[in-house]
């Protein structure tokens, strides 16, 4: 499974690399908005995980822009924020997100959470494989 982490911290980014590397996953990195849209029209991802607020364009605008794109679109965000998560909640473009977490990540929850969105991906791909054959 291929992720794309978008944050503009590295230590945020090392930390996610280093909780989901040794699980088997691969993890690629952003370091703003702008260079994640660019490398998730690049290659196929099963998850986003993007951060709320980066210099050049932050989540919600790669968010928009994730969505709008059809090689992107339905691939699920993990959303993360600093700020408080009912803010977040009560932005129009909250349907966006599959799941928000709020920052300094809980890692058990975190990890929990990307299995979820994950395990729904892996449904969704045998479901339409079964389909097609």
């Amino acid at each position: 499974m291929n992720i794309l982490v978008v944050d503009d911290k590295r230590s945020v980014r090392d930390y996610i690399s280093k909780l989901l590397t040794p699980l088997g996953y691969i993890v690629s990195t952003a370091v703003n908005g702008l260079d994640g849209f660019e490398k998730a029209q690049q290659n196929p991802f099963n998850l986003y995980i993007i951060d709320h607020l980066m210099p050049l364009m932050n989540g919600v605008t790669l968010s928009k822009n994730l969505k709008q794109t059809p090689f992107c679109a339905q691939t699920p965000i993990l959303f993360m924020t600093t700020t408080d998560k009912a803010s977040v909640e009560n932005l129009p473009e909250v349907n966006l997100f599959n799941h928000i977490l709020t920052k300094p990540l809980d890692e058990a929850e975190f990890l929990s959470s990307v299995q979820f969105l994950l395990n729904n991906v892996s449904s969704k791909l045998a479901l339409s494989n079964s389909m097609s054959s």
